[in-house]
Order: C-alpha cells, then sequence, then structure tokens
C-alpha cells in the first residue's frame, strides 16, 4: 500500500510537472510571436446604434418669467428693502422698495397746490354770480323804465308835439339802454365761465399732478405678480471697469430707469441656452434630440429637443481673440423641483445615429501610410487588419469592414509602425 502510494504521487508531480513545463514553454512562445501583446490595452468590437453627439456647456432659463425693472420715473432711484436672493414669495408680497422721500415732498407741494387751485375756483364761481347778478339787476331796472316809458307814450294824443316827441325819445333810449345791459349780461356771464373754466383747468391739472406723482410714489414699491421664487440680477454697474462679472442687487444700490432688479421665473417649464461653434453648426439640425444633466442634478438626465437655431453667429467676447457662435435653445420636456434659473448644464446634442453598427472606440482606430488599420488581438497574437470607416465621432468609430463583431483591437499601437 505505502509503496503504490509512493508510486501514484510521483506520476502525479511528474504530470503535473509536464504540464507547468508546457505552459511555460507556451508562454514563452507567444511572448515570442509578439512580446508586448499581454501589456497591450484592448477593447471588443460590438453591434449596436451608432450615436454622435455634440458636447455643449450652457443654463438652465425658464420659458417664462417676468421680469422687475425699475420704474421709468423718479429723480432717486435708491433701494432700501430687497428681498434675500431664492426667497419664496406670493402674490402681492413686496420685492424692493425704493426711496420715495422726495416724490413725497412734491406730493405735498402738489397737494397744497390742488387746495389752491380748489379755492379759486369758489372765488370764480363766487364772483361770477356777483357779476351777473348785477348785470341782471341792471338790465331789471332798465326793463321797468322802458315799461314807463312806454307807459308814458300811450297818452301822446293828450300831449304836446314837443312833449311827444320827448316820450318817443325817451323809449328809443330805454330800448337801447335795455339791449346793451342785456349784451352785458350775456358778456357778464361769458367772462365769468371763462374765469371759472380757468380755475377749473388749474385744479385739473393740480388733480393729475397729484394723482401722478401718487402712482410714481406707488411704484416705487414692487410687487410680486405671481408666486415662485426671487431671482435677482446682477448690477452690472457695480462691476467696475474690465470686470467680466457683477455682483447681484443689493440694498443701498442705485438702480437706472428700466433696470431689470430680480426675475421671477415659472420653473415648471424650463430650456436650456447655450452656444455651439460655427464649425459645429452645419453638423446640428433642426429639432434635434438631447440630453441635458444639470450640474446641480447629477442623478438625473432630462430628454430636449433643440428649438431654435440663431441665424446669424454672434462674437463671443469671453475669449480673446473673439469667436463667432451660434446661440441654440433646446427645449426639455420634463423639469424637476431641484432647478432653479441660471444653473449651469451641459447636453449631448444628437447629430447622427446609426443602427446595427459595428463599433469601436476612436483610439483602436490607426492610420498607417495610406491605410486605415485596426490591430485585432488574438491568442497573443497582434494582427493588423485594414478598415473602412462609415461614420466617426470623437468616441466611436463605425466599421465597415475589416473587423467582425467580438473581436478584441488594440488600443495602443504595439509597435512604431502605426501612427494614431
Amino acid at each position: 500500500m505505502r509503496r503504490r502510494a509512493i508510486r501514484f504521487v510521483a506520476i502525479a508531480g511528474a504530470v503535473v510537472g509536464g504540464a507547468l513545463l508546457a505552459a511555460a514553454a507556451s508562454s514563452r512562445l507567444l511572448a515570442a510571436w509578439h512580446p508586448a501583446a499581454a501589456s497591450i490595452p484592448t477593447a471588443e468590437v460590438v453591434k449596436g446604434t451608432f450615436v454622435d453627439v455634440l458636447p455643449v456647456r450652457g443654463e438652465i432659463r425658464p420659458v417664462r418669467s417676468v421680469v422687475l425693472t425699475a420704474p421709468s420715473s423718479g429723480a432717486d432711484l435708491q433701494i432700501v428693502e430687497l428681498v434675500a436672493n431664492g426667497s419664496t414669495v406670493a402674490a402681492g408680497d413686496v420685492v424692493v422698495v425704493f426711496d420715495a422721500s422726495a416724490q413725497q415732498r412734491t406730493l405735498e407741494q402738489k397737494q397744497s397746490e390742488l387746495k389752491q387751485a380748489e379755492s379759486e375756483i369758489k372765488k370764480a364761481e363766487a364772483e361770477q354770480r356777483r357779476r351777473v347778478h348785477a348785470a341782471q339787476t341792471e338790465a331789471e331796472q332798465a326793463r321797468s323804465a322802458l315799461a314807463r316809458a312806454r307807459l308814458d307814450a300811450q297818452s301822446l294824443d293828450l300831449r304836446s308835439r314837443v312833449d311827444a316827441e320827448k316820450l318817443k325819445l325817451a323809449v328809443a333810449d330805454a330800448e337801447a339802454h335795455l339791449r346793451e345791459l342785456e349784451a352785458k349780461v350775456k358778456g357778464e356771464e361769458g367772462a365769468a365761465a371763462a374765469d371759472v373754466a380757468s380755475a377749473r383747468q388749474k385744479r385739473d391739472k393740480a388733480q393729475y399732478d397729484v394723482a401722478e406723482t401718487t402712482r410714481i410714489i406707488e411704484s416705487l414699491t414692487m410687487r410680486a405678480p405671481a408666486s415662485g421664487t426671487i431671482s435677482l440680477l446682477p448690477n452690472f454697474r457695480a462691476g467696475g471697469p474690465g470686470s467680466r462679472t457683477a455682483p447681484e442687487f443689493k440694498r443701498g444700490d442705485r438702480a437706472w430707469f428700466g433696470a431689470a432688479i430680480a426675475e421671477l421665473p415659472d420653473l415648471r417649464q424650463v430650456k436650456m441656452t447655450c452656444r455651439i461653434d460655427e464649425a459645429d453648426r452645419a453638423r446640428v439640425q433642426a429639432h434635434a434630440a438631447a440630453i441635458v444633466r444639470v450640474d446641480a442634478v447629477p442623478d438625473r438626465d432630462l430628454d430636449g429637443r433643440i428649438q431654435d437655431i440663431s441665424l446669424v453667429a454672434k462674437p463671443d467676447f469671453t475669449t480673446w481673440p473673439p469667436v463667432r457662435n451660434f446661440d441654440v435653445t433646446i427645449a426639455l420636456s420634463s423639469s424637476d423641483p431641484r432647478l432653479r434659473s441660471g444653473m449651469s448644464a451641459s447636453a449631448r446634442i444628437e447629430l447622427d445615429r446609426v443602427p446595427n453598427a459595428l463599433m469601436v472606440p476612436a483610439a483602436a482606430v490607426f492610420q498607417r501610410g495610406a491605410e486605415t488599420i485596426a490591430y485585432v488581438v488574438s491568442s497573443g497574437a497582434v494582427d493588423p487588419k485594414p478598415i473602412t470607416i462609415v461614420r466617426r465621432s470623437r468616441d466611436q468609430a463605425v466599421i465597415g469592414s475589416g473587423v467582425r463583431e467580438h473581436d478584441r483591437v488594440a488600443l495602443r499601437a504595439p509597435d512604431s509602425e502605426g501612427t494614431r
């Protein structure tokens, strides 16, 4: 039994030793075939849908938003109250209050002028009544005198010729005097009415000034037109000469007429604004699909589609020398409650799509002379094979011929013959 066990162990050792020697010999043989094959990084040729994309950077903007701008009236637009950036407000809440002390003094002056104009109207109306009443009294007296003259003229037959002529002249004088006084009544009524109308015009002007000053004072208090989250906008005048960034508005800042102070975005529907280089403009098609990822929300991808591409390239002065870019708007089909206006985001715009394509990494394609090749690694051997490229992106290449699915290709040239 012991001899059999010893013989069995010796035979097993011989078999294992032979196998190890054979493996070592095979390894030496493969290394001799191509010594660098074991250290070359490789990738598998796969079949699938090839998607060529263009990466861009931009920011998230709301599709609809309300911008609160400084009023176009008021001498000194100094901010005395301002909500904090990112504050949640309801419709009607105060967002910005400007200093209204100068307008308040103007309002008091206009109110004083209005009271004075109203007192002048009362005075003009009283003077109108007095002058018209005096003219009417004189006219009544003239009518009475005319009536007496006519009564006296009824007895002309009993009077002498001279007295009759005097009575006729008295009647004519009374009639003329009455007509004069009636015209005077109408003139006094017209003049007095003109004085009252002038006083009323002054009163109306004073009322308008009071109403306008009141409106200006009310406009210096800006309220939220709807509920939402306030986003304070940059004060470009506070950035200083040569500054590329401007601080947001704060208390104590002085604004200018029409300055955008804050924004109230509706983040239920958002978009991404970005720019593409003029070299990529021809490759980007209208309504192309895009995948958007917001830097502050890295756990979610948002589906989007190009909504608009500007027709004219605009210079971008953030770099020197400035380059010309096209503005692009990507409409997003969904939103996220964590999104805020102005957040940085990246997008992958789809440029091309090829189904059922053989794909290799772009790093596996090399140029050797006039030939495009790929190094196929199999059983320790590295075999350069000519290939044809159907489509190509920054990361992948679609192969028309030269390799097969599941082949492994080298990501680095095994020698100095091939250059990527």
